[in-house]
């Protein structure tokens, strides 16, 4: 018999990843990232371009490769794709030890 257990819908986290919250965070915007480049038609250097960031930094980005990027240069990049970008900061439940970060796209 298979043991199967119920994902968390965090893979990092399912993986006992250390910061996988954070991870999973990055993974979301750079998923976002690439969903843009594309459907702009964009090329890696075009879209390099527009993001201040070197091709090989961006290639690596796409293919999850984003531990040397930060959330905020993300965010910018988010931005110089022509997205407004809104962070809400509210209470945790009170069943929460902790917050928690979610990322939601529009």
């Amino acid at each position: 018999m298979i043991d199967i257990e119920e994902s968390s819908a965090n893979v990092y986290a399912d993986l006992e990843m250390p910061e996988a919250e954070a991870m999973f965070v990055k993974a979301r915007l750079a998923s976002k990232i690439g969903d843009i480049i594309r459907h702009r038609h964009l090329t890696q250097q075009q879209a390099a371009e527009i993001l201040g960031v070197p091709q090989p930094k961006l290639s690596g980005l796409l293919r999850g490769q984003f531990r040397g990027i930060s959330e905020a240069k993300m965010i910018e990049c988010l931005n110089r794709l022509g997205r407004d970008v809104e962070i809400v900061v509210r209470k945790a439940p009170r069943s929460q030890p902790q917050g928690q970060t979610h990322v939601v796209f529009a």
